[in-house]
């Protein structure tokens, strides 16, 4: 091919390929209906749920400039995301009292764990697992949706968070796992948790009412009377340890909805800048290729071919090739070094909005504690303190005298 032929087509390659560089992404946001209950269900097949704070899945030695994984607004969504799925699950309503629980000696029906594997304001996976108080694991599944413009939109239902689709999966097949129970096997679940509660606060009297074998699955091996006092006693105490984690749980209210404005706008610019990133590390590989090829081209023609004219107009050529590859080759430089402005960019934000995210004082029994992430702990001590309560209410347990109390049957399964 001739030579002023050859980088003729190269630059004006260069001129359709470059613009191309530079593509608008537009996604539309996925999303799932959330099935909400026609009508009341009975109140004896209401299951309780607790949700236990989630799992920040930061990497350990973590590099967030390296990873994108910031322990600071990972430490806020393990505490904001299983509140919102507590929202999500009570607006279906399909579930008794739906808590987030401080760790897994706040005894109830169900039990739901997660760790967040990725969560940038974009894309988000959540590893939700599943189970209930007999030890038997429901499921363990990934849950991930991509956030489109549309999910940050000012004009978008504002009790719709961004994410909302991982959320009303995870209620769905919630629901549809516990509509293949039989009521028996409700109702088994929901002895076992009360049980449970129970041995804790009295071992002596309640630990051999249940049997756990080697897989840990936990069966039902006898029943308290119903007229036994000491039931009574613990279901009234029961009441007070849930009106506890009850009022654990406006703090995580008022931590959910005092954060909600700075985390959203977190989001909403840590998607834009992870979008531009991706778009600048794609415009930025392209030009320095096609700068690399233009100048390199440039560069292996022969320009003391043909004719003075020719030669002339080939230099010319040559030169202009070669300036525009230089010239495309640095703009491929400079568009990484703004890619990496936009990660410092996320990073700040971030930094930024962990202190807004403060931790925030809760009162019990009179006494004011700081619930950080240290919640479990204080949870902890207020079931000391439940024991203490209990004995001082009862004292030791003594053996009824009068009469063997009535038994209920026993369950067959």
């Amino acid at each position: 091919m001739h030579a002023t032929t050859r980088i003729s087509l190269l630059l004006v390659a260069a001129c359709f390929v470059l613009p191309a560089c530079s593509v608008n992404e537009v996604i539309r946001a996925e999303e799932t209906k959330l099935i909400v209950a026609k009508s009341a269900p009975e109140e004896s097949l209401l299951l309780d749920i607790g949700i236990i704070q989630f799992d920040e899945g930061v990497p350990k030695n973590n590099n967030a400039m390296d990873s994108g994984v910031y322990e600071d607004i990972r430490s806020a969504e393990s505490r904001y995301l299983p509140y919102h799925l507590k929202t999500t699950l009570q607006g279906a309503g399909h579930w008794g009292a739906v808590r987030v629980i401080p760790s897994r000696s706040a005894f109830t029906d169900v039990v739901i764990s997660g760790r967040i594997s990725e969560s940038d304001g974009e894309f988000i996976t959540l590893n939700i697992t599943v189970g209930d108080a007999r030890g038997e694991v429901w499921y363990q599944k990934p849950y991930s949706t991509q956030t489109g413009v549309s999910s940050y939109s000012m004009n978008r239902d504002r009790r719709e968070d961004p994410y909302q689709k991982v959320f009303n999966d995870i209620a769905n097949d919630l629901r549809a796992h516990v509509a293949g129970m039989s009521p028996k096997y409700i109702g088994t679940i929901q002895q076992v948790s009360e049980l449970q509660f129970f041995a804790d606060m009295s071992p002596l009297e309640y630990s051999e009412h249940l049997a756990e074998d080697e897989d840990g699955f936990v069966s039902v091996i006898r029943l308290p009377a119903e007229n036994d006092p000491s039931v009574d006693r613990l279901r009234q105490i029961r009441e007070r340890d849930r009106l506890v984690v009850d009022t654990l749980n406006e703090h995580y209210a008022n931590f959910y909805y005092g954060i909600a404005i700075p985390y959203h706008s977190w989001r909403k610019t840590a998607r834009e800048e992870s979008v531009n990133y991706r778009q600048v590390r794609r415009s930025s590989a392209l030009q320095t290729l096609m700068g690399a090829v233009v100048l390199a081209g440039s560069l292996a023609v022969d320009t003391n071919c043909g004719g003075k004219s020719t030669r002339n107009i080939t230099r010319s050529l040559q030169n202009i090739g070669i300036e525009q590859g230089i010239s495309t080759m640095f703009k491929g430089f400079s568009r990484r070094s703004e890619a990496s402005m936009h990660l410092e960019s996320i990073k700040e934000l971030s930094e930024s909005f962990g202190a807004e995210a403060a931790p925030m004082v809760v009162s019990v029994e009179g006494q004011s504690r700081r619930l950080t992430g240290t919640a479990e702990a204080q949870y902890e001590s207020w079931r000391r303190l439940l024991k203490q309560i209990y004995e001082s209410e009862t004292g030791f347990v003594e053996p009824v005298e009068d009469s063997a109390p009535e038994r209920v049957p026993e369950p067959t399964g």
